[in-house]
């Protein structure tokens, strides 16, 4: 590079701020089938921010789940495609969440669809990152939710009907970007983990099942899994994209 294309491009370096991350190339290929949404984190039609009823009284404390959250409204701890939480001063984490549930489009996840993403793990043993549905006191499915101090493994589950599975690979730690699908069948769900098929759990969600989305950072309390220690004061982990399609065949 020539001496004036350096100049140029330390200016734009201080004017635009460092080259922001950007996920690795790879994962499984599209997925075929009707699109039906997908997520623009900054739009007030599609989420809800800082509240659900996944919480006590739709929140913003939820203590009885092990959580150190104080879910904030603040568009900078969730509407970026980073999911933050800060320490507070009284030992609680202001923590960020999204959900579809009392939005203007009030997007549901049905039977069939299939629902893909894409993350960066959180790298802080405390963190506790989230994709999962709701709706009406349960019809919970976790996309997925990970703890760094189990650095390679992935928790997937089907609380609609008992289904669970600790999923383990070395392409699975702490900053690593992670490709997920999920496909909500009726008699199975079934999940992919950076392009393979790593658990059906012959259970489903039965034909009529919906759920609204959440996607947020908790911070774990020390009874499940450690909290943070006294030092850390943020952590945070990034979602690149979040797809949902129709049945490919309905």
């Amino acid at each position: 590079m020539n001496q004036r294309g350096s100049v140029l491009r330390e200016w734009l370096t201080q004017k635009l701020g460092p080259k922001p991350s950007v996920p690795a190339p790879g994962g499984p290929p599209p997925t075929e089938g009707s699109p039906r949404f997908a997520a623009d984190f900054s739009s007030e039609e599609q989420w809800v921010a800082g509240r659900s009823w996944a919480y006590p009284e739709g929140g913003p404390v939820n203590p009885g789940d092990d959580k150190l959250d104080h879910l904030v409204t603040d568009a900078d701890y969730c509407r970026t495609g980073s999911f933050r939480a800060s320490r507070r001063a009284d030992g609680r984490w202001n923590t960020g969440l999204l959900t579809t549930e009392g939005s203007a489009e009030e997007f549901t996840v049905r039977t069939g669809d299939i629902l893909e993403t894409r993350v960066r793990l959180p790298e802080v043993v405390g963190a506790w990152p989230a994709i999962w549905t709701w709706r009406d006191g349960g019809n919970e499915i976790d996309v997925f939710e990970y703890h760094p101090d189990n650095p390679h493994l992935l928790e997937l589950t089907n609380h609609v009907r008992g289904a669970h599975r600790s999923y383990s690979d070395a392409s699975i730690r702490p900053g690593a970007w992670v490709d997920l699908k999920v496909e909500f069948g009726a008699r199975s769900v079934i999940w992919w983990v950076n392009g393979t098929r790593v658990f059906a759990d012959r259970k489903g969600v039965g034909r009529r099942w919906h759920a609204y989305l959440i996607v947020n950072l908790s911070v774990s309390a020390g009874r499940y899994h450690p909290a943070p220690e006294k030092g850390v004061t943020a952590m945070s982990y990034e979602v690149a994209h979040l797809r949902v399609h129709g049945p490919a065949h309905p």
